[in-house]
């Protein structure tokens, strides 16, 4: 099983729209969530952790441009605005509030296309990330979603994927068991911690010479793990 999809959360009251990017999307690489409103998109965006946020600002109980606001106080995830307003005012707003990109309804679908690739790898750059993070024989497209191994692509589910990926955004420090639980599973799984230790053994099988001696993904007794970066090989 592959590592998952990016993840959108589609945030529109209209549901013609949902369903012309629920059925437009997936075939481009995307997974798609959906809400209907404010109030639906702030829990999704909280328990589901989507990569990209699809945000119309014209809801019916939030404001948009407040929803944007709170979003971007949570976290650093890209945000697209699309909507039917087309006012520069507006624009500059949503841009200023945090806002990643702005695109008005009617839309081109490959236009929409374009901006969510740039506004996923303008994201990954905002929390001081490159694209492709590499250290020594470990390579991991973080656009891509593709993790290779001295060049060869190795294949992983999409829990190893999360919780390796979580590792990367925080290479060379010690990432807590909760940390990573709280991140992978969720809240009500912080204190599973032999969920993560057996799933730390699989990607150790997959991506260290030894699991007896691993070189890049160290365990901190008692505490949590650590990726180690390495000179490039």
């Amino acid at each position: 099983m592959n590592a998952r999809l990016p993840r959108i959360l589609i945030v529109d009251d209209e549901p013609q729209i949902r369903r012309f990017l629920r059925v437009g999307l997936p075939p481009h690489g995307y997974e798609c969530l959906e809400a209907g409103n404010g109030t639906e998109a702030l829990a999704a965006f909280v328990m589901k952790m989507p990569d990209v946020i699809i945000l119309d600002l014209g809801l019916p109980d939030i404001d948009g441009f407040q929803l944007l606001t709170r979003m971007r106080d949570k976290a650093l995830t890209p945000i697209l605005v699309l909507s039917a307003r087309n006012d520069v005012e507006g624009k500059v707003k949503a841009l200023e509030l945090g806002a990643d990109d702005y695109v008005t309804k009617p839309f081109d679908m490959s236009e929409l296309l374009a901006r969510l690739r740039t506004a996923l790898r303008h994201g990954l750059q905002t929390v001081g990330e490159a694209p492709v993070f590499q250290s020594g024989p470990l390579s991991v497209d973080l656009v891509k979603r593709q993790v290779r191994l001295s060049g060869e692509e190795i294949h992983l589910t999409p829990k190893e994927y999360d919780v390796l990926r979580y590792l990367v955004a925080n290479a060379g420090r010690v990432v807590t068991h909760q940390q990573l639980l709280r991140k992978v599973w969720g809240p009500a799984h912080v204190e599973d911690v032999q969920y993560l230790r057996v799933l730390m053994r699989q990607l150790r099988q997959k991506l260290e010479p030894s699991d007896a001696s691993p070189q890049l993904l160290l365990t901190e007794q008692g505490v949590g793990y650590r990726l180690i970066v390495l000179a490039d090989m």
